[in-house]
């Protein structure tokens, strides 16, 4: 059951109409910027720090943004409120936690009006009498409406339209489109950051922009306190770096007569259990309206934080040391931080802003520090990472933040790259496609039309096929389709590899390799002079000698012995998949073997109960999942 609870992008362009007016010279959009900043009187240094920190220059085919924007300046056009939250569609049940399922949710009403940063194109339209057409599938005409935009706010200040790029700091907060002041300067600062240092790239279609550095760069704050923010509601406990604007807006947390509670559980991390992982989602929808879910304790439903996506402010709305019902995984759950991301997979938006990935990058690696997190592809999850609990809930598992997340940059605004490791006949490999060029093909990114292709789109997964060609079918997932194949779907991870997850090389042909993948070989284009991969020697586990198969899990459960008789055992359930001898795995780590007893509203009566099994997490596919050390030895694969 869907439910009407965000805003949505009424209009997607058809394939034909996007990037009608491409350019064919790659220095066409360099022009474009200092066209439109002479025209406007706009310091161009602004207007490339601006755009760079909206979209990074890119013109992304013209396809929304997750905070519905179009371009290289990010002009947004949010029509009508037709999306839904991720946790409302599917199977998953977020708590996932067998001895408590949630009930089914109920309706609930749409919100009734589209927040002025959502609407920034209609003023764009005004300003520089382009269509919205226009605005939103040729780039020229967009980075012109983005000056005029910095003009405008320029001028709605009383600051003059100065050569000089410091005295522009309040139009550049007022483009964030933020109602806080914290928000809004954390927005100016990054624009000012970037100016300073400058910046050079090559964009998503070929276009190469430069932004030389500005040393020496002040920028007139003042300007800033003239827009009548909102002043940062942020009391002493907000779990958040100084350095990104966040909030406290808090989760319901009550007594639901006659016996339940909503809706996330009390616990006293890290002292209780150790915080492993930290899962990123998208919300499938828009800031405001997911956060009002939060703050419903009857919905079935709830994670740490949320990011918003044109100026990077992010809510906190749990404390980390209380369990969120996000991961659709009960030990999961228990054991990470759940964060959304403002936006959509894919139907509604393809691509996140620059704002949004710096801001969640410092939050996760503030968070990752603090706990004690790898800053890894194994203990940063998406989602779409997190594996089922049982044979049963592997299909509904959710498949968030899709293949248009771009985990190499994000990694890098960590300060945590992903590199290689190893020789090239290393024997395990780290799935690294270049982000830009990587356009593989998807269908399912149109609402209207659900089976058509979605544009060429920058993607960080590659394709897994039966055979080293490009016309082989795709692996199988039996978890995902028990009976029928795997799709191209934008939606469908059964035969995709991602970004920065490694795994044990099976063989090589030619310009492709073959990687274990869910008990089979899985090859993939890699060709030496621009790969899809790159050496990641590490460890790997086999089944021990004499051992034909080994159950994988989906959760690190204790074993029966180990639970007191108060607390009913939880089954430890092998999940459909076999692992066969031969096979091998890349190894993430131990993991803990526990489970949290969490079904009161008290969290006096809450327990975790240990157990000695030893349990190892590998990436078996595109989830990660588990396995008994009994059952398996661990070698090098260098």
């Amino acid at each position: 059951m869907r439910r009407l609870l965000a805003l949505g992008v009424a209009v997607l362009l058809p394939l034909t109409n996007v990037q009608s007016a491409q350019a064919q010279d790659p220095a066409d959009r360099q022009r474009a910027f200092a066209a439109a900043a002479a025209e406007y009187q706009v310091p161009e240094s602004v207007l490339l720090g601006v755009s760079y920190l909206e979209s990074r220059w890119d013109a992304h085919a013209g396809r929304p943004s997750s905070d519905a924007g179009f371009g290289p300046m990010h002009l947004t056009d949010a029509a009508a409120y037709t999306g839904s939250n991720h946790h409302d569609a599917g199977e998953e049940d977020a708590r996932g936690d067998d001895a408590r399922p949630l009930p089914a949710p109920d309706e609930r009403p749409a919100p009734a009006e589209i927040p002025a940063r959502l609407r920034t194109m209609e003023r764009a339209a005004e300003l520089t009498g382009e269509s919205h057409e226009r605005l939103r599938a040729d780039d020229a005409a967009n980075i012109r409406g983005g000056a005029a935009l910095l003009a405008d706010y320029q001028k709605s200040l009383g600051a003059p339209l100065s050569d000089d790029p410091g005295e522009w700091y309040g139009a550049v907060a007022k483009y964030s489109g933020a109602e806080e002041a914290g928000a809004a300067k954390f927005f100016a600062d990054e624009v000012f950051s970037v100016i300073a240092e400058g910046a050079e790239r090559t964009t998503d279609d070929g276009e190469q922009v430069r932004l030389p550095a500005v040393p020496g760069l002040r920028t007139v704050e003042k300007w800033l306190e003239k827009l009548g923010l909102r002043p940062p509601v942020r009391p002493d406990g907000v779990e958040c770096p100084a350095s990104i604007s966040c909030e406290w807006i808090p989760a319901a947390y009550q007594e639901l007569p006659p016996d339940d509670y909503g809706h996330y559980d009390l616990a006293n991390r890290p002292f209780s259990q150790k915080v492993d992982y930290i899962i990123i989602h998208d919300m499938e929808g828009y800031f405001l309206p997911s956060i009002r879910l939060n703050q419903d304790p009857a919905y079935g439903a709830s994670w740490h934080y949320s990011v918003r996506a044109a100026d990077g402010h992010i809510a906190q709305h749990i404390k980390t040391k209380d369990v969120g019902w996000q991961a659709g995984n009960w030990y999961i759950n228990a054991k990470s931080i759940g964060i959304e991301h403002e936006g959509f997979l894919a139907e509604g938006s393809t691509w996140f802003t620059e704002a949004m990935y710096r801001s969640s990058a410092r939050l996760v690696r503030y968070l990752a520090l603090r706990h004690g997190v790898p800053l890894d592809r194994a203990h940063i999850l998406g989602h779409d990472n997190v594996p089922g609990t049982l044979p049963t809930t592997v299909r509904g598992m959710h498949e968030d933040t899709g293949p248009f997340w771009d985990w190499a940059h994000y990694f890098q605004l960590m300060g945590a790259p992903l590199h290689q490791f190893g020789g090239p006949h290393s024997g395990s490999v780290m799935i690294k496609p270049d982000f830009a060029t990587n356009k593989p093909y998807f269908y399912g990114c149109d609402r209207k039309n659900p089976e058509a292709a979605c544009p060429p789109l920058p993607a960080h997964t590659v394709w897994l096929r039966t055979e080293p060609r490009a016309d082989a079918p795709l692996v199988k997932d039996i978890g995902k389709h028990p009976t029928g194949e795997s799709l191209y779907s934008v939606y469908d991870h059964s035969a995709r590899a991602s970004t920065g997850q490694r795994f044990a090389v099976a063989e090589r042909q030619g310009d492709w390799t073959a990687i274990w993948y869910l008990g089979q070989k899985a090859w993939f284009h890699n060709p030496a002079a621009a790969p899809t991969a790159v050496p990641s020697a590490g460890l790997v586990v086999t089944p021990k000698p004499g051992k034909a198969t080994v159950p994988v899990y989906g959760r690190a459960y204790p074993e029966q012995e180990a639970y007191p008789a108060d607390i009913p055992y939880q089954a430890v359930t092998p999940l459909q998949y076999t692992f066969s001898a031969g096979e091998k795995y890349t190894l993430a780590g131990p993991a803990a073997t526990e489970y949290y007893r969490a079904v009161t509203f008290d969290l006096e009566d809450h327990k975790v109960v240990r157990g000695k099994t030893k349990y190892l997490q590998i990436q078996f596919g595109h989830r990660v999942m588990f396995v008994k050390a009994d059952d398996v030895q661990v070698s090098f694969s260098g």
